[in-house]
């Protein structure tokens, strides 16, 4: 039985789109919810292969989309080259900043391997445990937006910190995106061998760069992955997300050489369709705010995305991750419109 979501990506285009949803398991799910009680420890969770396993596998059977994702956090990689990361309630992550050059050359990428290991067997379980149908994807985060967080401390900031060091003191800050890379590659490298169809670089804080300087730091290391993984797994697609890119989209497509971009919810589709599809594949765009406020808005909204960019390589998304007071039964309610959709027969 063939992968919807593998056909697309090849250029395959089947009867529908394929469809699945970033932080599609997760706190609007009452089961994962029930699931915490078990290890209320965030990164403790992720280490955890039966936990994660569980919480990857608890939306497939709710929704049935063509794609699992791996449960895990992009915080991983700087926890495994020992930076310390904790996850604190209403806050989010918080981790301790690197403040210069002497703390980026302490970090170890030769302990990376064995920290994550939990990761790569939860990889394994479940991809023993879909139906054949079902892509597994596996996934980083990019290096630009990992290197935010450690250097920031935390999300949600306008990245100052961050984009001060990396004006100021490039060598350090080109030494720290490195160590990431090369981490980066050993890591997504690592989920495929395990199982992984399919895998994806997120780069949530892409948006906050200049052009000059989202060409240095979001394209550059970007094509360095994809390069490598390339290299050793050239069967295996590649999606990236720079989340707020603009009109520097197309120039990401084009010079990373990513199978598929996921777009954020500000993107026309008719200006995805025009001038990223004739490149890549297309990923997105439904917006996040939208699938948690329902009603007809919602499905008129899936509709004209389904309308516009079905036409072309396409996969069913949202423009960023599921919010956690995401009543369950509007994405249920988006996973049957997706299903229910046919393209018309060229």
């Amino acid at each position: 039985m063939s992968k919807r979501l593998l056909a697309e990506l090849a250029g395959e285009k089947p009867d529908r789109p394929p469809f699945w949803f970033m932080r599609q398991a997760g706190r609007y799910l009452p089961e994962y919810r029930r699931l915490r009680q078990e290890e209320p420890d965030f990164l403790r969770f992720c280490y955890s292969p039966a936990l994660a396993t569980e919480a990857t596998l608890q939306p497939l059977r709710r929704y049935a989309p063509d794609a699992a994702i791996l449960f895990s956090d992009i915080l991983v990689i700087p926890d495994a080259l020992g930076c310390r990361v904790r996850f604190v309630e209403g806050q989010g992550p918080v981790l301790e900043p690197l403040a210069d050059g002497a703390a980026v050359a302490a970090l170890d990428v030769s302990r990376a391997a064995e920290h994550l290991e939990p990761v790569i067997e939860t990889v394994h379980r479940i991809a023993a445990n879909l139906p054949a149908d079902v892509a597994l994807i596996g996934f980083a985060g990019a290096p630009w937006t990992v290197a935010l967080y450690m250097i920031e401390g935390q999300g949600g900031t306008d990245g100052s910190r961050v984009r001060a060091m990396a004006y100021a003191d490039p060598d350090a800050f080109s030494a720290l995106i490195q160590v990431l890379v090369t981490a980066t590659v050993d890591y997504l490298g690592r989920q495929i061998a395990a199982g992984a169809d399919v895998v994806q670089l997120f780069d949530s804080w892409a948006g906050l760069l200049s052009a000059e300087q989202f060409r240095r730091w979001v394209i550059r290391p970007t094509r360095q992955i994809v390069h490598a993984l390339r290299d050793r797994w050239p069967g295996v697609p590649i999606i990236g997300f720079p989340r707020a890119a603009g009109t520097l989209y197309r120039e990401y497509v084009e010079t990373t050489g990513v199978d598929a971009v996921g777009i954020d919810a500000s993107v026309a589709p008719e200006w995805a369709a025009r001038e990223l599809q004739p490149t890549c594949a297309v990923q997105g765009n439904l917006d996040n705010q939208l699938l948690r406020i329902g009603g007809r808005p919602l499905l008129a909204a899936t509709r004209e995305i389904l309308d516009e960019l079905a036409v072309g390589r396409f996969v069913f998304n949202l423009g960023h991750g599921v919010l956690p007071d995401t009543p369950p039964e509007y994405v249920g309610q988006v996973a049957e419109q997706v299903r229910q959709f046919r393209r018309i027969a060229e």
